[in-house]
């Protein structure tokens, strides 16, 4: 749909989702991966091998996201998928949003959080971060958000011109 030639991914996992973007992109895009733990790097690089990802389309970045985002560039990715630390969820947003060029997609896992983003009375920390992040996109006029209701939900936006 974006011919996505490059994609951030925060929050590589085991290699699952990375998978998939690849599979969705460019067969020229080169996905960046940021994880903090070495293991799920490891995973996923087995995940990608199995897949028939050729290596030269991962760049896979150790470290807590919000140390490595400000050191890409500016305006540079198709899509930024986040699936990491939710109560870093603002945190992402921001740093997508100068990531992002005009017509790039962002889009968050987990958005209805285990069905508790719903529910007023569920007021932890992740809840809350996952509940107001829908409440900023829908408010925000650089972006156009919706809600897809699969799996746990997934918050996509597209950013405008400013």
């Amino acid at each position: 749909m974006l011919d996505a030639r490059a994609v951030v991914e925060i929050g590589t996992g085991c290699g699952v989702s990375g998978v998939w973007l690849l599979r969705g992109m460019n067969p020229e895009g080169i996905l960046t991966t940021i994880d903090a733990e070495a293991e799920h790097q490891r995973l996923a690089k087995l995940a990608y091998a199995d897949a028939g990802i050729a290596t030269n389309r991962v760049r896979l970045i150790s470290g807590p996201a919000l140390d490595v985002l400000p050191r890409l560039t500016d305006a540079a990715y198709d899509l930024v998928f986040c699936d990491a630390d939710k109560k870093e969820y603002g945190d992402y947003l921001r740093e997508s949003l100068r990531l992002l060029r005009v017509g790039g997609v962002i889009a968050f896992d987990n958005a209805t959080w285990h069905h508790k983003v719903a529910d007023p009375s569920q007021r932890d920390p992740a809840t809350i971060t996952v509940r107001d992040l829908g409440k900023h996109l829908r408010e925000d006029g650089r972006l156009v958000p919706t809600l897809l209701p699969v799996g746990d939900g997934l918050l996509v936006a597209v950013k405008r011109e400013e």
